[in-house]
C-alpha cells in the first residue's frame, strides 16, 4: 500500500479513515494490525481484501494493482487471490463444517470432486476429520474457528486477512486457534494480516504494526541499556 486514503463523506463532514497510509507485507509474513477502535484497522483490511476502494492511493496484492480495479475486478480477485476469516466466523448454520469450506467452490468455477478433496484435506490438516459432519452448532468456539480458517484457506489464496480472530475465545482456546494460524500460513507460504486487540497474538506474528487515526505509528527503537 502506498499513499493509500479512504476519505467518508464530504466538505465539512469529511473524515479520513485512512490518511496517507504506506504498508508492506511481505509473500510469506504475518504482520498484526493493532490499534484502538475506529483507527482505521478494518478500512485497511477491507481495502487490502478488495472490499473497499480508497479514495487514492495504490494498493497491489502479489502482482495485481487492485486500486483501479471494477467492481467485477474485485470479485474475481476476491474469489482467486484472498481468503477472509471474519470476528463473527460467519460460517452458514444449516451447512455442515465440509460444506460451508465447499461454498467457496460453489461460488467460482466449479471443481467438484477436486474441492471436495480439498476440504478434506484441510478439514484432517485442522484436526476435523470426525466434525466434517456437523453443523457450526454443533461444534465448539474453537472448532468454528478453525472451519473458518480452512474456508479461506480454500482458494489456496496469496494473502488471508483475519479480523479478531480470538475475541470470542478464552486464554488457552485462543493460544491454539493463533498458533494453529501461524502454522498453516508458514507452512503455504501465504500473507497475513491480523486486526486484533489480543496481545496474544504479537508473540506469533513476524512484526506488529500499530494504527492510530487512520496513520501508521513508526515503531521506536528499543533502547540498549
Amino acid at each position: 500500500m502506498h499513499g493509500l486514503r479512504k476519505i467518508y463523506g464530504s466538505g465539512e463532514n469529511a473524515v479520513a479513515a485512512l490518511d496517507g497510509v504506506d504498508l508492506t507485507v511481505g509473500s510469506d509474513e504475518i504482520l498484526a494490525l493493532i490499534g484502538p477502535s475506529g483507527s482505521g484497522k478494518t478500512t485497511l483490511c477491507s481495502i487490502a481484501g478488495g472490499l473497499l476502494t480508497p479514495t487514492s492511493g495504490t494498493v497491489i496484492v502479489g502482482d495485481s494493482d487492485i486500486s483501479s480495479y471494477s467492481p467485477k475486478q474485485l470479485t474475481e480477485f476476491r474469489r482467486n487471490a484472498v481468503g477472509f476469516v471474519f470476528q463473527t466466523v460467519n460460517l452458514v448454520s444449516f451447512l455442515t463444517a465440509r460444506e460451508n469450506l465447499l461454498v467457496v467452490d460453489e461460488l467460482g468455477p466449479r471443481t467438484r470432486r477436486r474441492a471436495r478433496e480439498r476440504a478434506d484435506q484441510l478439514l484432517d490438516e485442522l484436526g476435523l476429520t470426525k466434525r466434517a459432519d456437523n453443523l457450526p452448532a454443533e461444534l465448539s468456539g474453537g472448532e468454528r474457528q478453525r472451519v473458518a480458517i480452512g474456508r479461506a484457506l480454500m482458494n489456496e489464496p496469496q494473502l488471508v486477512l483475519f479480523d479478531e480472530p480470538t475475541s470470542a475465545l478464552d486464554t488457552h482456546l485462543g493460544d491454539q486457534v493463533v498458533a494453529l494460524i501461524r502454522q498453516e500460513m508458514k507452512s503455504r507460504g501465504t500473507a497475513a494480516i491480523i486486526v486484533t486487540h489480543d496481545q496474544r497474538i504479537t508473540h506469533y506474528a513476524d512484526r506488529v504494526t500499530t494504527i492510530v487515526d487512520g496513520r501508521i505509528i513508526p515503531r521506536t527503537p528499543d533502547l540498549v541499556q
